[in-house]
């Protein structure tokens, strides 16, 4: 009980460090003098005048690209076609199991966030790079997001081996050879999931 105890003091460190993050992050908007309007970042005029100013031309920049990453560059764009597959069966996914399990629907557009593209000081193909990026990892931390919550109705169970950067959720689960809390803490990280409680 007293490891649960420690636990729970590091999560709560943890969510104070986060707000620390953000008061930061406020800081460093004034500095680089944004706003946000409507989930968007919106600069004044003068500084878009400025930032237009550093503006790499097309040509400058891929006479300046190593001939290695203009080579390599299908290989990296041709991912977007399993992406895209991973996208709607991600979607797919949430509204058939989701809706059968009575869980509640990750929110696509709280994982893919696509606006750096909006920087003026970036040309098109770094706009473009910008807007893959975003794409890409926003994809992942989504899937990554409906199958944590799926971990947790299924098999919310700690590994026994260490893992890397594990999920939000994981710190919750069950440990590993819990026998006596199993159905209990099961059912309970269940709920936590779900939209509606069962009904029978």
């Amino acid at each position: 009980m007293a490891m649960d105890d420690e636990i729970e003091d590091l999560v709560k460190h943890l969510v104070r460090l986060e707000k620390e993050i953000e008061g930061k992050l406020e800081a460093q908007r004034e500095t680089f003098q944004y706003r946000m309007e409507e989930g968007r970042a919106v600069f004044e005029d003068e500084v878009l005048r400025r930032h237009r100013r550093f503006r790499t031309g097309l040509v400058a920049f891929l006479r300046r690209s190593p001939l290695a990453n203009i080579l390599v560059a299908p290989a990296v764009y041709g991912l977007i076609v399993p992406l895209v597959i991973l996208d709607v069966g991600v979607t797919a996914f949430q509204a058939v199991c989701f809706t059968v399990w009575r869980m509640e629907r990750v929110r696509r557009s709280d994982y893919v966030v696509i606006d750096r593209h909006r920087l003026p000081y970036l040309n098109a193909i770094e706009k473009l790079n910008c807007v893959y990026c975003g794409y890409a990892n926003g994809v992942i931390a989504y899937a990554r997001e409906a199958a944590s919550r799926t971990e947790q109705y299924w098999c919310p169970i700690k590994h026994a081996l260490r893992r890397r950067t594990p999920h939000a959720r994981y710190r919750h689960f069950i440990d590993y050879g819990d026998t006596r809390n199993f159905h209990e803490r099961l059912e309970a990280l269940r709920r936590e999931v779900m939209t509606r409680p069962p009904t029978g």
